[in-house]
C-alpha cells in the first residue's frame, strides 16, 4: 500500500473556482500573477520575485506582462485592484499561460505549489475539453445549415413543379371550325 503525501487535490480549492481565474488575453488563456498567488498562499510580490529569480524559466509564451491597456480593459472587466496610484499596484501585472502556470510549481518550492498547480493544470484541460466541444457543436452547426439551405433550395424547385401541374399557366385558346369571313354573302 502506497502513502500518500498530499491530501487529495480536489478538497484545497473547487475546480470551478479556477476556472473563472482562467482569462483570454491575446489569444492565450492565462492565470494573472494576482489570483495565482491568492491560490499558492503567497503575496503576489514573492511570487513575481521567485520568477524573475529564474527568469529563464519562463519565456514569453509561458509568461508575459500586460500593458496598460490590457491592465486598464481588466481593471473594469473583473474589478481588479487599480494599477496606479494610492492603494494600487506599482507594476503592471503578470499573465502566465499553462505551461507558466506548471513552471511555476519548480520556482516555488511547496506543497502548496505541487497541490495547486495539479488542480490548474486540470482546470486548463477541462477548459480546453469544453472549448473543443464547443467548437465542435460550431461545425455541426454549420454543416446544418449549409444541409438546410441545400434542402430549401431543392424544396423550392418541388413546390414550383407541383405549382405548375396544380396550376397550369393558361394557354390562349384557339378556336376550332371554320372562320367566317367578314364578308357578307349577298343573293
Amino acid at each position: 500500500m502506497t502513502k500518500k503525501l498530499f491530501p487529495p487535490t480536489e478538497s484545497i480549492v473547487p475546480i470551478e473556482f479556477i476556472e473563472r481565474k482562467i482569462y483570454i488575453i491575446r489569444g492565450h488563456k492565462v492565470m494573472l500573477d494576482t489570483d495565482l498567488a491568492e491560490l499558492y498562499e503567497v503575496e503576489t510580490f514573492n511570487l513575481n520575485k521567485a520568477v524573475k529569480r529564474n527568469i529563464d524559466r519562463f519565456p514569453e509564451d509561458f509568461m508575459f506582462q500586460l500593458n496598460s491597456e490590457e491592465a486598464k480593459s481588466l481593471t473594469f472587466q473583473i474589478g481588479m485592484s487599480k494599477i496606479h496610484g494610492r492603494g494600487g499596484r506599482r507594476t503592471l501585472p503578470y499573465a502566465f499561460t499553462e505551461h507558466g502556470v506548471a513552471m511555476l510549481s519548480s520556482v516555488l518550492h511547496s506543497a502548496r505549489a505541487v497541490q495547486m498547480n495539479i488542480l490548474i493544470v486540470r482546470a486548463f484541460i477541462a477548459l480546453r475539453r469544453m472549448l473543443a466541444t464547443h467548437e465542435d457543436l460550431a461545425r455541426k452547426m454549420k454543416d446544418l445549415e449549409r444541409k438546410q439551405g441545400e434542402h430549401g433550395e431543392q424544396i423550392a424547385a418541388v413546390y414550383s413543379i407541383v405549382k405548375q401541374i396544380v396550376h397550369p399557366p393558361e394557354k390562349s385558346k384557339k378556336r376550332i371550325g371554320f372562320a367566317l369571313a367578314d364578308k357578307e354573302v349577298t343573293n
